[in-house]
């Protein structure tokens, strides 16, 4: 079974290509973890920001709740990548309290835009 990568981003894509499930807005990354519920999310990628109002928030709630109520998504690495310092390091410390592996990753240049 090929890994599964979901980037919730609502402009960048993978630098290097690599094959990957991609939300623009906070309800298409809900479609995502619903959709995988079931199965391993190798790694999950995180922007802070999705465009106007839109933020990556209601992903990281629902992450939160299912580590809360004792089932976990399990997911290998969630990488926070936005360029909003002060939200990233939110949802960095949300999720590193509920348990879930988390790094920040500003300036990587594994993700722009395309």
């Amino acid at each position: 079974m090929r890994r599964l990568v979901i980037l919730v981003d609502d402009l960048r894509s993978f630098a290097d290509g690599r094959p990957a499930e991609v939300a623009r807005t906070s309800a298409e990354g809900l479609a995502l973890l619903a959709a995988h519920r079931d199965r391993r999310i190798d790694e999950l990628w995180l922007d802070h920001d999705l465009g106007g109002e839109d933020t990556v928030w209601p992903v990281v709630e629902v992450l939160e709740r299912a580590a809360f109520e004792g089932r976990p998504i399990e997911i290998g690495l969630i990488t926070v990548h936005s360029a909003n310092p002060v939200g990233a390091a939110r949802i960095r410390q949300a999720l590193d309290r509920c348990g879930y592996r988390v790094r920040a990753a500003t300036g990587l240049r594994e993700v722009g835009l395309w």
